[in-house]
């Protein structure tokens, strides 16, 4: 879509979204990087994309729809054939009569509509959408699992149940596998599944077999829900279907296994990682979904602010020392890594890592899979690639004393290392190292800053609504947060000025559309910060426990976990129940 840019600059002043200085500033960036403005203050969220959206589509003279919410009739979706609704981001959204109203983000691409006037014969009426609300109602061209499932086994009859006894691997039984691999029903079965998880925006799929069914689940904003259940004599065939697309052992149902597949279309690159389990009823799948599209989100996307974004900031603007990241397992560790190498990734550097496994594939970074049955170790890789002439490093993960050894060695000689650890907390990642045998003083002098995090589900804008806590309520959560302290924060950071708990504003999501009744939408996290000076420095040197590390860290400033989820909470981010469960160890 072509925009005038000057009078776009006008617009944006005029509508006091943005202080004109940061208009001016966005501008000058997008005329240095030669690109639009539209896509930079989209890239850097410096507006809401419905705003930005309704700005443009006032400058263009069309009215501006919100198709976020919008259930479109099938019948309605379905005059616009799928390749060219997705080609040319074009939907159809309503029918009165003899016009169509189709919401577009091009309202100058007078071919596609002239097309879609000649083979509807309808007369079209333009409206003007945000990219989000094109893709929610390119959704919908996909029927329900349920339906798509049903047209299936009424299309044909799903694959007989393989009888696989005990160790027995005659060249029948594999033949029979790779049949069942390559029937007709299966594939649809397996292609349907996988399509599904991608546009539901999941993270896992876990294929459980039970006594007399499958179990399909999906792992969506960090919980599991049913998806479907199939018939248990599908169970083999998918099984073997899987393991066909990541090339595992077809015969091999005693042994877990591991893989990976990949599926591209012209809107996303999905890699799957494959893992099997043998269990009671059969093999279990999971799969874990990981967009190769996908890129590294800012700090403020991730959920900092304030003293610990100027921290972390102050962090990777050092050209040497450990920026350590922990939290256990689903705690967004990786992408909060990958999110700070996506800063860092310049042409002035040289950036390797060691990784078990590589999750994301990242363009001008050195990658490295470690495979301990070679030999090839989180410490072995890394005194390789020491020799790689690195500026920075980035360590999956330290697990044993060997590789703290060698991170702390690459730290001291001038390197910028980054790594996670499983700790509980921030000042917990100082005992731990000491623990692998590295000294104090040089855990004190490498070290520069250390993120705990969690991820909590983000509340749906939509339907979010305030609240105030009862009597009970107030009790309860003022034994489990240092409320004065927060009220102290909340005030120091010009969050709301309130004097005690029972004024403070909470907010709960009862579910919408938008969100599918699930009142949550996407995640974010919350996070502590400690950033080592020299009173921590000499704590440390002094052999101080985890606790005495924490103290010093709040008295110079530190938020926690807690308190930073506990202003998430307040902002409307997310709910007081979902901040209690990520903090409750």
């Amino acid at each position: 879509m072509r925009v005038d840019n000057n009078q776009l600059r006008g617009f944006l002043i005029d509508s006091k979204f943005l202080p004109g200085k940061k208009i001016d500033e966005v501008f000058k960036s997008a005329a240095r990087e030669k690109t639009d403005p539209v896509s930079l203050i989209l890239e850097k969220r410096l507006i809401k994309e419905e705003d930005l959206y309704k700005i443009l589509a006032y400058m263009k003279g069309v009215p501006f729809v919100n198709l976020e919410t919008i259930i479109i009739p099938k019948e309605v979706l379905g005059l616009i054939p799928e390749p060219i609704a997705r080609e040319h981001s074009i939907v159809a959204f309503r029918k009165n009569g003899d016009n169509l109203l189709v919401a577009l983000l091009d309202p100058d691409d007078f071919q596609t509509l002239e097309f879609i006037r000649k083979k509807t014969g309808l007369n079209i009426i333009t409206r003007f959408a945000t990219p989000g609300g094109i893709k929610n109602a390119l959704k919908q061209y996909h029927k329900s699992l349920e339906a798509e499932f049903e047209e299936i086994i009424k299309e044909s009859h799903p694959a007989k149940e393989l009888k696989i006894i005990g160790e027995e691997k005659s060249g029948a039984q594999k033949t029979d596998l790779e049949n069942a691999a390559e029937d007709i029903p299966i594939i649809k079965i397996v292609d349907t599944l996988l399509l599904h998880a991608i546009v539901e925006g999941a993270s896992d799929i876990h294929i459980e077999p039970e006594e007399k069914d499958v179990i399909v689940r999906y792992r969506v904003d960090g919980v599991l829900r049913d998806a479907m259940i199939l018939p248990k004599q599908v169970q083999q065939g998918i099984a073997a279907r899987i393991k066909v697309l990541a090339n595992l052992k077809l015969d091999e149902h005693r042994l877990p296994q591991d893989g990976r597949f990949k599926i591209e279309k012209d809107d996303y690159k999905i890699a799957f990682r494959v893992s099997t389990l043998p269990i009671f009823d059969g093999e279990k799948v999971v799969m874990r979904l990981l967009n190769e599209n996908l890129k590294g989100l800012n700090l403020e996307n991730l959920g900092f602010w304030g003293k610990s974004i100027e921290a972390v900031k102050k962090a990777i603007g050092k050209p040497s020392g450990m920026i350590l990241v922990t939290g256990p397992t689903g705690s967004g560790k990786t992408t909060t890594l990958y999110s700070l190498l996506e800063i860092l990734n310049t042409p002035e550097v040289n950036i390797n890592t060691v990784e078990d496994p590589i999750e994301y594939r990242m363009p001008r970074v050195n990658q490295t899979q470690v495979s301990p049955k070679i030999g090839l170790t989180f410490a072995s890789g890394l005194r390789a690639l020491l020799r790689q002439d690195p500026d920075i490093i980035m360590v999956g993960e330290i697990r044993d004393e060997d590789t703290a050894e060698m991170a702390i060695h690459a730290a001291l000689t001038g390197h910028l290392v980054l790594s996670t650890l499983h700790t509980n907390s921030a000042s917990a990642t100082l005992p731990r190292l000491l623990d692998m045998k590295v000294e104090p003083f040089l855990v004190a002098t490498t070290v520069n800053v250390i993120i705990a995090q969690r991820l909590v589900r983000k509340l749906c804008p939509d339907c979010r609504r305030p609240y105030k806590l009862g009597k009970v309520e107030t009790k309860s959560i003022g034994e489990k947060f240092k409320i004065e302290r927060i009220i102290k924060i909340i005030n120091r950071e010009k969050i709301s000025n309130v004097k005690k708990l029972e004024e403070m504003d909470f907010y709960h999501s009862s579910g919408c559309e938008r969100c599918r009744k699930e009142g949550y939408k996407g995640r974010v996290g919350i996070y502590e910060v400690l950033e080592i000076g020299d009173n921590l420095r000499s704590c440390i040197n002094k052999g101080a426990t985890a606790d005495q590390i924490e103290q010093l860290a709040v008295e110079e400033g530190m938020i926690t976990i807690a308190e930073d989820g506990f202003i998430k909470a307040i902002k409307g981010i997310t709910s007081l129940e979902e901040i209690m469960r990520a903090v409750k160890e």
